[in-house]
């Protein structure tokens, strides 16, 4: 295994003494510093709590108007998103390209203008293409969330991973993670990445090397091409789903998913083998390819606290970045 990052770019955050909350969008985590990302998982604590009440709603988002605007298929985030909008009592607009004017020709910048016409606050944006979020601040005066943009980022999936590693783990900092799988066509490993290093955690990489972009150790991650080594050293390990519809040829990357299972899949014996390490996974799961069916429905696996926690930790960027400062 390669030598591990130093942490340098970490924060020790102790306290939000003197601080202020002022991001305006959220476009990705390289934008936001360790106090930020401190910040927004010490929010989302509160709204958790939320959702374990009878009735988990708030008005904390009353009278605003929210467009959730999604160009990619997308089941958990979207869902996650509207589910959080609504317990905050948001008018929620669903867009969705299938069915609208850009099968007619209409652009992205004159859709949103359209819409920013009807007098919006936020718009939540997936799309395939990179620096799309980056590009609707230039064109919206609402409040732009990015909810996956090509290979690039997905923040809040990555706020929601941090956050379940901060509840398991109990801190970030000095957490062992292991990511694992499409390492290259991830855009949720990106996010991951910034996040973890900005606090304090040592990360490691580990897949095949031809899903192991060039240069990403200047991220200051570690490199593994043996499994067996990260599940023995990890605190979680990370499953990343095999994106084929990203890949331009297929399995051309390997020879097949029955090959890439049997090297990179974790596995019921892994568990056994190595009786701390803690299974996360973003979703959709290629069952038998990243892992296991019996790992997935293990009681080690925390893939569904994943899930739940995702709707608390956009409940809370939702909340700050809406003008709220504490619950």
């Amino acid at each position: 295994m390669n030598k591990l990052s130093n942490n340098k770019n970490s924060t020790d955050i102790s306290t939000h003494e003197g601080y202020e909350f002022s991001q305006k969008h959220l476009l990705g985590l390289s934008d936001y510093s360790a106090q930020d990302i401190q910040y927004v998982l010490d929010q989302a604590v509160s709204f958790r709590e939320i959702l374990n009440r009878p009735v988990p709603k708030v008005p904390t988002l009353r009278d605003k108007t929210i467009v959730n605007l999604f160009y990619e298929n997308s089941t958990r985030t979207r869902l996650s998103f509207e589910l959080a909008q609504r317990r905050m009592g948001a008018d929620v607009v669903n867009f969705s390209a299938g069915t609208s004017s850009t099968k007619k020709g209409e652009s992205l910048k004159d859709t949103i203008r359209n819409i920013s016409s009807m007098k919006i606050d936020m718009v939540v944006v997936r799309h395939e293409s990179p620096g799309v979020a980056h590009f609707l601040t230039q064109c919206v005066d609402a409040a732009i969330l990015n909810a996956g943009d090509g290979a690039h980022e997905h923040p809040t999936q990555a706020l929601l991973d941090l956050f379940t590693i901060q509840q398991v783990h109990g801190s970030i900092k000095g957490a062992k993670i292991a990511i694992i799988g499409d390492i290259t066509n991830s855009r949720v490993v990106r996010s991951n990445i910034i996040g973890l290093k900005k606090l304090g955690a040592e990360v490691v990489l580990c897949g095949p090397k031809t899903l192991m972009p060039k240069f990403i150790d200047q991220m200051g991650v570690g490199i593994s091409y043996n499994l067996e080594e990260c599940l023995k050293w990890c605190d979680m390990a990370m499953a990343l789903r095999i994106q084929l519809e990203r890949q331009d040829r297929g399995t051309e990357f390997f020879p097949s998913l029955r090959e890439y299972h049997e090297n990179f899949g974790i596995k019921l014996e892994h568990l056994e083998r190595y009786p701390d390490f803690k299974v996360m996974h973003p979703g959709p799961i290629n069952r038998g390819v990243e892992m296991e069916s019996e790992v997935a429905d293990h009681e080690r696996a925390i893939i569904l606290d994943q899930v739940t926690n995702g709707v608390a930790v956009r409940m809370a960027i939702l909340y700050l970045l809406s003008g709220g400062t504490r619950i």
